[in-house]
């Protein structure tokens, strides 16, 4: 399946270009911005402006409308937990917070415009500060998800070369273990309420931080964000994002498939880890003015998912196709959800059956989206198209993907990216999935590479080799069945039998 790349003024992944002209604050243009604006540049009918922040072109001015009465009373962030805690942040509050945590960065950690900084937090509020805080100093946000193992995180700080870890407990001593391999890495925040040494802890340089930061102005083609992929052939790559790619890039997505207002509350269950989460718990939420609603929810379970849902006033909720497949199993006319409106789903694809028994159960719609860690959302079922269920929908602009020049060199087909899934477009222009160009597994919207896997196991001495192939699954959507060469002793086959997140490891006898 081919992207084509409609226009070259807007880039998705930051290169080197001419500038072109500005709207920001010093040219006096803001005030005339408005999201419809942001689509004009999306559809390219728009330059790109020369200078662009997040934070202070889009967070603030929601921060100055709720000063002046001009948007509603509905929180930036809603957070809970599921015990009883609970965090809401107003527009104004998220941008006075996050100029504290500019100054954690800047002055207590001495960090400078253009450092990368990695974040491996869970789903707490911290993780949006940072992000924000990343914004206005000019830090770049690498985000990982607590799942990664040791190996996974010493790989990505040697790849990225980063000079500041910000990690919760549970990683902590991981990252302590691979630290002395890490010659670039300067810098290990903790965010937990308790210090350990040898650790900067984010709460306590938090507290004594200032409210007063002047946001950088930052060039809408200078790097913002690195999001690794999930390492679908060879190990993960990264993918540079730009203060307009994620800024800008997802106006069009907010509107179309998203179908965002800011009196809506979104709640996306993605991980911290993956460019979803920048998508809809981030961007494109922000920019239409919404609240993202979280739940730490660190397991996923059904009676606690459908219980947020008749307890909070959500009115739009994305998740991947295997929560959905785990609902309709459920009597969910039992269920009287709050507000909820509008369902979206991605990750994976969709059984035609699962979007039919969810619309007999709740009366709602299931507008599947399809896209990759370079390029955002491609393809959407969207807001007044008609669904045509098993389809991911059609095309959405715009698409422009520059990475690893080899890597992008064999990817490129004249005006076309070539996405390595394969797909069918029908008559009226609807993409239908038909699956990976290569080997990749795609189980519980987990883009699992048979590579990792393979090449873990055949570290241990009794491996002499191994494959990794899928299966179907219908809950997970495929799981992946790991043969082993029938040398491995009993003692071993106990160890290494055991069912995964993701899937199994099955022995071959």
């Amino acid at each position: 399946m081919k992207s084509f790349l409609h226009c070259r003024l807007f880039r998705f992944i930051w290169v080197t270009q001419p500038s072109v002209w500005s709207f920001h604050r010093d040219a006096r243009l803001w005030a005339a911005m408005t999201p419809a604006d942001f689509e004009a540049i999306n559809r390219c009918d728009r330059l790109l402006p020369k200078n662009f922040n997040f934070a202070g072109d889009v967070l603030d001015q929601w921060s100055q409308k709720e000063k002046t009465g001009e948007r509603p009373a509905n929180p930036a962030l809603w957070w809970v937990n599921g015990k009883g805690d609970e965090v809401k942040w107003s527009f104004r509050e998220l941008s006075s917070l996050s100029r504290k945590a500019a100054n954690v960065f800047t002055k207590s950690c001495g960090l400078q415009r253009g450092d990368r900084v990695v974040v491996i937090l869970p789903r707490i509020p911290e993780w949006w500060l940072i992000n924000v805080a990343c914004m206005r100093t000019g830090l770049v946000f690498i985000p990982g998800t607590t799942q990664l193992t040791t190996k996974d995180i010493l790989y990505r700080l040697q790849a990225s070369n980063a000079k500041c870890i910000v990690v919760s407990e549970e990683v902590a001593l991981a990252v302590e273990s691979i630290v002395s391999e890490c010659p670039n890495l300067k810098i290990k925040v903790l965010v937990s309420p308790h210090s350990w040494n040898g650790w900067l802890s984010f709460q306590e340089l938090f507290q004594s931080a200032s409210e007063e930061h002047s946001c950088v102005e930052t060039g809408s083609q200078e790097p913002m964000a690195i999001y690794f992929t999930s390492g679908t052939t060879g190990f993960p790559k990264m993918a540079l994002h730009s203060q307009s790619s994620l800024g800008i890039g997802y106006a069009l997505c907010g509107r179309y498939w998203l179908d965002l207002k800011p009196s809506d509350i979104i709640w996306n269950m993605s991980d911290t880890g993956w460019v979803k989460t920048a998508i809809g718990s981030v961007f494109s939420s922000w920019l239409w003015g919404a609240c993202v609603f979280v739940h730490r929810m660190a397991q996923f379970d059904t009676d606690t998912f459908l219980d947020t849902l008749t307890t909070y006033p959500i009115t739009t909720l994305c998740s991947a196709p295997t929560v959905y497949r785990l609902l309709v199993q459920k009597d969910l006319k039992r269920y009287k959800f709050k507000k909820l409106r509008h369902c979206l789903t991605g990750g994976e694809p969709l059984n035609p059956e699962v979007l039919e028994q969810w619309k007999a159960q709740t009366g709602l719609e299931l507008y599947e989206g399809y896209g990759q860690t370079e390029v955002g959302v491609i393809c959407a079922n969207q807001k007044g198209q008609e669904i045509k269920p098993g389809s991911m929908g059609k095309g959405m602009l715009p698409y422009d993907v520059q990475d690893n020049p080899e890597k992008t060199a064999a990817v490129i087909r004249g005006n076309f990216y070539v996405t390595g899934d394969r797909g069918l477009m029908d008559s009226d222009g609807y993409f239908w999935f038909v699956g990976r160009a290569d080997d990749v597994i795609i189980s519980s919207g987990y883009r699992i590479g048979p590579f990792e896997v393979e090449s873990a196991l055949i570290e241990h001495p009794a491996v002499v080799e191994s494959a990794v192939v899928s299966s179907p699954d219908p809950i997970r959507g495929e799981e992946f069945v790991q043969e082993l060469p029938k040398t491995i002793t009993g003692k071993i086959k106990r160890n290494l039998l055991r069912d995964q997140e993701w899937g199994r490891i099955k022995l071959q006898n």
